[in-house]
């Protein structure tokens, strides 16, 4: 059973106090995985609120390209995106898959035959995965999980994710996509894979959910549902299936007006079940001890 750090407090020193209360060094060159935010959009995570802490790592800003159209679609326009939200004003952000793409094993998988990322990701050797949980049109919600199969894949690995190891061409995703589960379960083992890929160079990942702008809508989107319920904080753990599902929990624990559209989100799309898939095939545990601070 995992231990999950939790506090309501979202600021940048209370961001930098939960890092710290996991207690464990990460080594090397550090990659800090974010979403950069689809252009239009305004939920995602902000500069201000990260630089500190990335700049404590010494950190690199990492992201992939997109799937779908939009402005984060080829590299040329996802770096003037990272550039108008203000991320290469607080550090280097590199684009993982902006040069090529590899293959890296998936263990324990029904669906995926390996995982496709962006070869700039030997690059490094410790990750911070910082997810800005919220809602999502297309897995019912989006934490540290999606963040590191969606988020770590090169733009055919989203198309590999997304069509459940079907196809792996962007351009012919969305006319070959799977069941519902068979999707969630395949974001799983992608996530999974990305976590064994560094174990095995000796690397460590440590995982934080942000749940401010707590939106129905992804920061993928351009144009997002205002957020439905009011910030709940910040929750850290070494083990991302008890931090995803302790923020689940404090969804559903919650007596916010907002909470009801915010569920209706998730089941409405079997959002849960990426957390039992996740720990049924290795990836951790949905117990955890949960420790406010």
């Amino acid at each position: 059973m995992a231990d999950v750090f939790f506090t309501r407090e979202i600021s940048s020193q209370r961001l930098i106090e939960i890092f710290h209360k996991l207690n464990v060094k990460l080594e090397g060159k550090v990659a800090v995985k974010i979403s950069t935010g689809e252009l239009g959009g305004n939920n995602y995570l902000k500069p201000e609120l990260i630089k500190d802490l990335v700049k404590e790592l010494n950190g690199t800003i990492v992201e992939c390209n997109t799937a779908y159209e939009g402005k984060r679609e080829t590299v040329k326009d996802h770096l003037k995106t990272i550039s108008a939200h203000g991320f290469d004003k607080i550090a280097t952000v590199d684009i993982l898959d902006s040069e090529a793409e590899f293959k890296i094993p998936v263990r324990n998988a029904s669906h995926l035959k390996y995982n496709i990322v962006g070869t700039h990701l030997n690059n490094y050797d410790s990750v911070l995965n910082l997810a800005h949980f919220k809602g999502h049109a297309m897995g019912g919600f989006g934490g540290v999980l999606k963040n590191q199969s969606i988020g770590f894949a090169s733009r055919n690995g989203k198309a590999n994710i997304h069509s459940a190891g079907k196809v792996e061409d962007a351009k012919i995703l969305w006319s070959n996509l799977p069941e519902q589960n068979d999707f969630l379960e395949s974001m799983a083992e992608a996530s999974l894979s990305i976590q064994d890929y560094f174990e095995a160079k000796g690397g460590k990942i440590l995982y934080i959910d942000v749940m401010n702008n707590l939106s129905v809508d992804c920061d993928c989107d351009s144009n997002p549902e205002a957020p439905c319920m009011k910030d709940i904080g910040i929750l850290a753990s070494v083990d991302p299936v008890s931090l995803d599902q302790a923020c689940i929990d404090l969804i559903w624990k919650s007596n916010d007006p907002g909470r009801d559209h915010f569920i209706e989100r998730v089941e409405t799309r079997n959002g849960r079940h990426i957390l039992e898939y996740a720990e049924k095939i290795g990836h951790g545990s949905r117990k955890y001890n949960l420790i406010e601070f």
